[in-house]
């Protein structure tokens, strides 16, 4: 019961940390306007992200537009939308198989070393995922500071780190605990099915050992009579 407790809890941090990484890859909320010194501009919020930029007014609702061509973006923004989208694919796939991997699935079968491997497979792949949304966000995290404190941008081209970044560094965080969780699983299964096949084991090569002395000693009296 404690081991198909720790498999969901291992299922349940993956499947978070997947819902939000689909989640920041359409968010818009990567880069934000900054608010510092003499900017004129506060009554105008940009959101830039990496499929679309949106812009709202005070009196106005928020209009959003899609970028028109990959180039346009700068190249942490390009490279990141590539990242995201391999992050996403894994974060689907490493739920998928750890669902396969769980003891309550029975289309897998029985077999609990089977199941193991499966489960091992989805966790690696769980923090395969967080290692990658972990590169883009702290790409562009690591860009908005650089140029924050670049004294020859205008300071109404500043932008500050936006929510999506926030719940990108989450979201890494419970796949790589929630994939590390269900590899020490895995490994715990192997050493506890390890020592329940060697114990059984040493205890037949005892009696074997007893019984084989028996028979040499009844052979030996035997040859004395």
């Amino acid at each position: 019961m404690a081991a198909a407790a720790v498999q969901v809890v291992g299922l349940l941090l993956g499947g978070i940390g997947a819902v939000g990484t689909f989640a920041i890859t359409g968010m818009p909320q990567w880069r934000v306007t900054a608010f510092i010194e003499q900017n004129i501009i506060i009554f105008e919020t940009t959101w830039e992200g990496l499929w679309m930029n949106c812009i709202r007014h005070a009196s106005m609702r928020m209009q959003c537009k899609v970028y028109d061509s990959l180039l346009a973006l700068s190249p942490d923004l390009q490279a990141s939308r590539g990242l995201m989208c391999a992050a996403t694919a894994l974060a689907g796939l490493a739920f998928a198989v750890a669902v396969l991997g769980m003891k309550c699935t029975r289309c897998t079968g029985n077999d609990d070393r089977i199941k193991g491997y499966i489960l091992l497979a989805g966790g690696i792949v769980f923090i395969l995922a967080g290692i990658v949304v972990l590169i883009p966000v702290c790409w562009v995290a690591h860009s908005i500071i650089r140029d924050f404190y670049n004294p020859v941008i205008d300071v109404g081209q500043k932008r500050e780190l936006g929510e999506a970044l926030y719940i990108g560094w989450t979201s890494a965080f419970f796949l790589v605990v929630g994939g590390a969780i269900l590899c020490c699983f895995c490994h715990r299964n192997k050493k506890t099915r390890s020592y329940r096949y060697s114990v059984p084991s040493q205890r037949t090569a005892h009696h074997s050992h007893h019984a084989q002395g028996r028979a040499e000693s009844a052979y030996s009296k035997s040859q004395y009579v």
